[in-house]
């Protein structure tokens, strides 16, 4: 009996944060039936809604102090091996989810059988891939160290029509001429990429200027220990935010029964490819590389995987992330507050399988089959997009248009899309928070031994034995 209290003790949150879960299932298919207005939606979304505001406050700042406070205390050796391997996994994990859901899309086809009904009554212009790439490297170097907290760059292609009057002999003409104007702008949304190379220069500038950087080094790794025990004190609302949150997503969409039976086998496909990419691609490239119990790490993920789930935010979750690669795989601190926040801004695996797979979907349902060389063009558009996807909900779909664009497809389908959304954004949004305590973990295994001791990281009340792990 005393070993089930200890237990419901050390997991009372995430009892709490499974039952808030269902709680929240149950309220919002509940409530459908009983049409609530926007005003009734408004006030029992309000508790999520400042959930989410709460954890946002401290997001920033925490990324912001631990990469400073990481990278200070990494040589230029071990700072550019940490950078590359982790690189390398971000890389070949996008590609290799991209490969995983074109598989998948191709063998089902999930969109035949589905007419799309909507109509596109938007002139726009194509996004060139070109620009991705551009804005890419525009936000890894801002131009503002304050605006990137809050904008980042983005291009945008522009229709303007433009009306001439011409006069000819019998009559008077008038002729439209359709312009396309490329503009680079800015929009809403924190430039988490630019904040990381900002960061990085920061750290590395702090590690070279010896003691006259101390005391910014105690100034910010003092804060993301303080920001790390305000988010402690927040997670508790983490049962309320859940059950508000996903009862709300519930309760607002619509036609649930008829959109599900037309895009089921599209949930289906996509579930399958999550279901892949966390039981089996994740734990064996965990397992070849580093000869680590995938499983046992899984266990200890749990908490930041039903943040996640509920916030469709891995930001959100990256103090739990934080623990779990820390306590439970003993990574250096060093690597891991240097390794998951790049890893949150460049690598979206789950992501990847559904945006391939959404993107074959659109094209069955407009009549366009896929070859191989369609199948490759999709694959590295999609692996490259990643490290560009925006820290928000429901991203992926702005990106979709995008893709779809470039490959020429009408993307008049991305509108059936939103009835699933509620559901797969939470689903796919797990996968991409496995793939960034995975990194933190492949990557300490590979340059544990190029990393020095350092005392200021070091908890006072513990030590490392001589294996590597911490002791009280």
């Amino acid at each position: 009996m005393a070993t089930l209290r200890g237990w419901v003790r050390d997991n009372l949150l995430l009892i709490l944060t499974t039952a808030g879960a269902i709680l929240g299932f149950a309220v919002g298919f509940g409530i459908r039936e009983g049409k609530p207005s926007r005003d009734h939606l408004t006030w029992i979304g309000l508790p999520g809604e400042l959930f989410i505001r709460m954890i946002k406050l401290m997001v920033i700042p925490l990324i912001a102090s631990s990469m400073i406070s990481a990278t200070s205390h990494l040589d230029p050796k071990s700072n550019g091996r940490v950078s590359l391997v982790s690189f390398i996994f971000i890389v070949t994990t996008n590609s290799l989810s991209s490969i995983v859901g074109v598989i998948l899309g191709v063998m089902v086809n999930p969109g035949h059988g589905i007419q799309s009904e909507l109509a596109d009554t938007k002139d726009t212009a194509s996004v060139e891939t070109s620009d991705v790439f551009a804005d890419l490297l525009r936000n890894l170097m801002p131009d503002n160290i304050v605006d990137l907290a809050f904008r980042q760059t983005l291009t945008r292609n522009e229709v303007i029509f433009n009306t001439f009057t011409r006069n000819t002999t019998n009559s008077t003409v008038i002729e439209t001429v359709r312009n396309i104007t490329k503009t680079v702008g800015k929009t809403p949304g924190t430039n988490v990429m630019g904040m990381i190379t900002t960061c990085m220069l920061l750290g590395l500038a702090i590690n070279k200027a010896d003691g006259k950087g101390k005391p910014v080094l105690k100034f910010f790794s003092s804060l993301s220990d303080i920001i790390i025990i305000i988010l402690r004190w927040m997670i508790w609302s983490t049962p309320v935010g859940v059950l508000s949150l996903i009862a709300t997503s519930t309760a607002t969409v619509k036609d649930l029964s008829e959109n599900f039976q037309a895009l089921g086998k599209l949930v289906g496909v996509v579930t399958l490819g999550i279901l892949i990419h966390q039981f089996i691609m994740m734990p064996v490239l965990l397992f070849v590389t580093t000869r680590r119990n995938p499983y046992r790490f899984a266990i200890h993920l749990v908490k930041a995987w039903m943040v996640t789930f509920a916030t469709t935010m891995t930001a959100v979750a990256i103090p739990e992330t934080l623990e779990a690669c820390e306590n439970d795989q003993k990574v250096d601190r060093r690597v891991s507050r240097f390794v998951v926040p790049l890893s949150v801004s460049l690598s979206a695996n789950g992501s990847a399988i559904f945006i391939t797979l959404a993107a074959i979907f659109s094209g069955n349902v407009a009549g366009v089959s896929f070859d191989v060389v369609d199948a490759i063009v999709l694959c590295i558009l999609t692996a490259v997009s990643m490290m560009a996807l925006p820290s928000m909900p429901s991203s992926s779909i702005v990106t979709l248009v995008m893709i779809l664009t470039s490959l020429n497809i009408p993307a008049d389908s991305i509108a059936l899309l939103f009835a699933v959304e509620w559901f797969l954004d939470r689903i796919r949004s797990t996968s991409n928070l496995l793939s960034h305590a995975h990194c933190a973990v492949v990557t300490y295994h590979f340059c544990s031994k190029s990393l020095g001791q350092s005392d200021v990281l070091l908890d006072p009340e513990s030590i490392k034995n001589e294996n590597g792990d911490l002791t009280v």
